[in-house]
């Protein structure tokens, strides 16, 4: 189990958040679990925590949301230019391949890591919450 401090969960779909938190018990310890309904919300805690609070090691972002959606998210996020590696796993219902092209975009600007996950999401890996077992 991988000790997290922080862990942001950025969806409006009450079902996809329960099933995250499910599918993190067994392979993440942390008290420290935040759910936002738009990526807005997000941000905003985010930005209170830059220089203070825990930054969150991992976000499960996904991509449709009112207010502010996934994309608008990582571009201000982006914008943030927070040195703190962050890991955040792109969960999307959508089979547009233009949210996949989109990714790509991202991915290439994004300084932290990211990952693209379909939904519905039915187990958590470790490369999910940053870790990468390189073999020597």
């Amino acid at each position: 189990m991988k000790k997290m401090n922080s862990i942001f969960i950025v969806d409006d779909d009450p079902i996809t958040v329960f099933g995250i938190k499910k599918m993190l018990k067994p392979v993440a310890g942390c008290a420290d679990i935040q759910i936002f309904q738009n990526g807005k919300e997000a941000l905003n805690e985010i930005q209170e925590r830059v220089g203070g609070s825990l930054l969150p090691e991992v976000i499960f972002l996904d991509i449709n949301m009112p207010i502010l959606d996934g994309w608008g998210f990582l571009e201000e996020l982006i914008s943030m230019n927070i040195q703190q590696p962050i890991t955040i796993n792109v969960i999307t219902s959508s089979i547009d391949p233009l949210d996949l092209e989109k990714w790509y975009y991202y991915k290439a600007r994004c300084p932290h890591t990211l990952n693209f996950k379909n939904k519905p999401i039915f187990k958590i890996e470790l490369a999910d919450l940053g870790y990468i077992n390189v073999a020597s």
